[in-house]
């Protein structure tokens, strides 16, 4: 039977040498490994796990890949210049704003009062179809008195109502049975969503042929020919006509239709670039 000899060094002590037998108890329990012999040495597994760990090191970490040609910067002259286009945009879309505010020496009270304002003008605007209504800001605060105290005398509260709709007619009748209890704070008219956007949209095109176009004309005069080496499209909104502000309105003139012209506002596109002059 093969045994193994295992020896031990001491110090100022002589060789000692303990033979192990090997342990038959689990023989034949487990298959035998497909990956070693059983007559293999402890110093061959040693060596083969170690060579299996550098050739794992070697595998993981791959060589490095050369990095691409980097572009050499152009000694090209270039230029930056910039144009904008401008289109005038419907107003098709009319926006008011109405509130209510009171005063009281019982904030409970005034707010109760307050609320059925609004609760009663929101009923009101459902029955326009064509009229989008939703509630604003709603403020609250102390007056004070006038002996330098700090005593609270009453209360202000001011709760807003916002109203909109392409519908300008209906608009204007409903803003009209809406001043019976409340105060027009504002109405403005601009451009709707989706009116801006087809607008902005056909801007942007101008733009861009305009920039293509004073490109061209700086280039020619040159002598050279040109290509885009940059492009930034930006937008300048629109510039609304001023908002329509209007007092309260008298108990006889509450029901009057609030007339509404739309008018037009400017939408705006600007485009800034550089070009790169060529032979």
């Amino acid at each position: 039977m093969p045994q193994s000899a295992l020896t031990a060094l001491a110090p100022g002590k002589a060789r000692t040498e303990v033979y192990l037998a090997p342990d038959t108890s689990l023989r034949g329990r487990f298959p035998p490994s497909p990956f070693q012999e059983p007559s293999m040495s402890i110093s061959f597994w040693r060596r083969t796990v170690l060579a299996s760990a550098l050739t794992a090191v070697v595998t993981v970490v791959p060589a490095k890949a050369a990095p691409p040609d980097a572009a050499l910067p152009s000694d090209r002259p270039t230029i930056d210049l910039s144009t904008e286009a401008h289109l005038p945009t419907p107003n098709d879309l009319g926006v008011a704003t109405l509130y209510a505010e009171s005063s009281g020496r019982d904030a409970a009270v005034l707010a109760n009062d307050i609320n059925q304002r609004i609760t009663k003008a929101l009923e009101l605007a459902r029955g326009f179809a064509s009229v989008k209504a939703q509630s604003g800001g709603v403020s609250t605060w102390p007056v004070y008195g006038k002996d330098g105290q700090g005593r609270i005398e009453s209360w202000r509260m001011r709760s807003e109502i916002r109203i909109e709709s392409r519908d300008l007619p209906a608009l204007s009748e409903l803003i009209g049975k809406l001043q019976a209890n409340l105060a027009l704070s504002h109405v403005a008219m601009q451009p709707a969503p989706e009116t801006r956007q087809k607008a902005e949209e056909e801007a942007t095109v101008i733009a861009i042929r305009n920039f293509e176009q004073r490109a061209g004309l700086i280039a020619g005069a040159l002598g050279k020919r040109y290509r885009i080496a940059h492009l930034s499209i930006g937008e300048q909104g629109y510039q609304p006509p001023m908002p329509v502000r209007m007092k309260a309105a008298s108990a006889m003139m509450a029901e009057a239709a609030a007339p509404l012209e739309g008018g037009e506002s400017q939408i705006g596109v600007s485009i800034s670039g550089r070009i790169e002059l060529l032979d």
